[in-house]
């Protein structure tokens, strides 16, 4: 049996009036995950256990059939395993995003205008790091670059619990009441202040603003975590397998796991992203031996993140059509197969940020009994008509793999 499971990272919404009260999901084009909703079994899931902000980093770890309350130590730990940065038992990891201030002085009454600084190019990013490395690095302090806006600091010996405050939580607030606070704040408030000097007139900023690009003219730190032990998926589920993602986030988790990270060219994170190269990907190794795959779309929650209703909905479509539909076609070639869909969380492009609200989940497979219902399609009202609610996340994983045999469902009317 191969497993395949495609997360559309924040694709679920809330009814919108521009689409006469549709959320994205339900107005968008989507044969196939209506398909699998259809032919399948469809129902919620609550990624975020009560009390953990939500975030990708504890939904996705809940989709990985792992329990964040036990398991959870930030998000920068997993990103720093993608990376190959070895933490230390004393390092910290905090992630370093490359973000968009507006001018105003002092740095305290700057507003967030762009927490991913325009989406930055990688390499535009690399140049910033390491020049930020090169005048505030030491000893104790190292920057790291990474993909595009989301590069890391490690802390050798700093504090865990500093208040932090994503930058995506606050677009065009004044981030004045954000800043960090608590143990550290002093180191990270002036690491914040300085980066805004020495960006400001960097040559990679002055060509961006000629362009009429955002320029990264700060960094901002969050989620912070230490050195993060998982136990192995296979000894989890007996299944051996592989993550495809362009986030370092879902990578550091798949590694953690022991599950292998597939490079896939051409994925970016956005709507630019290699859809059907992730698919192709997912296929290859399930063809070549391995039992699991997991693929993983950020676009829907860039889109979201950016207030951009069209983008999101373009994204949940080119999902659908380029990674879940070659992935149908392609799985009936290489044997029995279960695959599930689903958003990590929500990401309402009202708010632009994340919730903790139930998701919906799909599930098709050989086995799976009754005719299709074709009056059913995969959106949060479906699901919330179809039944099976998971309200503690990580049992989802153990119910997919086993199907019955795995732990209880709740069942509502």
């Amino acid at each position: 049996m191969k497993f395949i499971v495609l997360v559309g990272d924040g694709m679920a919404d809330e009814p919108r009036p521009e689409l006469d009260g549709l959320t994205p999901l339900q107005y968008a084009r989507t044969p196939h995950m209506d398909l699998v909703a259809a032919r399948g079994e469809i129902g919620r899931v609550r990624t975020v256990p009560p009390g953990f902000p939500p975030g990708s980093d504890v939904a996705n770890l809940s989709v990985m059939g792992y329990d964040p309350q036990k398991y959870y130590t930030g998000r920068a730990s997993l990103e720093a395993v993608s990376m190959g940065i070895a933490l230390k038992e004393e390092d910290v990891a905090f992630r370093c995003n490359l973000v968009t201030l507006t001018d105003a002085q002092p740095y305290a009454e700057r507003e967030m205008a762009d927490y991913s600084a325009g989406g930055i190019s990688t390499a535009e990013a690399r140049e910033l790091i390491v020049f930020l490395d090169k005048k505030l690095g030491s000893a104790t302090l190292r920057f790291h670059p990474g993909i595009s806006y989301r590069h890391l600091l490690v802390w050798r010996g700093g504090p865990a619990d500093t208040v932090l405050t994503p930058p995506h939580d606050i677009p065009g607030k004044e981030v004045r009441l954000h800043l960090p606070a608590g143990i550290g704040d002093g180191v990270l408030k002036s690491l914040m202040a300085q980066s805004a000097e020495l960006l400001s007139g960097h040559p990679v900023n002055r060509e961006r603003r000629q362009r009429n690009e955002r320029p990264a003219n700060s960094i901002w730190f969050w989620g912070q975590g230490r050195r993060l032990a998982l136990p192995l998926f296979r000894d989890l589920f007996g299944l051996s397998g592989v993550v495809i993602s362009a986030v370092d986030l879902i990578k550091g988790i798949g590694l953690c796991a022991g599950l292998e990270s597939i490079e896939v060219e051409g994925a970016t994170g956005t709507i630019h992203t290699n859809f059907r190269g992730k698919a192709a990907a997912a296929l290859q190794a399930l063809g070549s031996g391995a039992d699991f795959a997991l693929i993983h779309v950020e676009a829907p929650d860039e889109a979201a993140h950016q207030g951009d209703l069209e983008t999101k909905i373009r994204a949940i479509e080119e999902i659908d059509r380029q990674v879940l539909g070659e992935v149908l076609r392609g799985v009936k070639d290489i044997g029995p197969f279960r695959v599930m869909v689903l958003p990590d969380h929500p990401t309402p492009v009202r708010t632009r940020t994340h919730s903790d609200d139930p998701v919906p989940f799909a599930i098709l497979g050989e086995g799976d009994g009754g005719g299709p219902r074709p009056d059913r399609g995969f959106d949060e009202v479906s699901a919330a008509q179809g039944g099976l609610y998971f309200p503690t996340g990580y049992e989802l994983m153990p119910y997919f793999v086993h199907g019955r045999k795995g732990k209880a469902v709740h069942v509502y009317s």
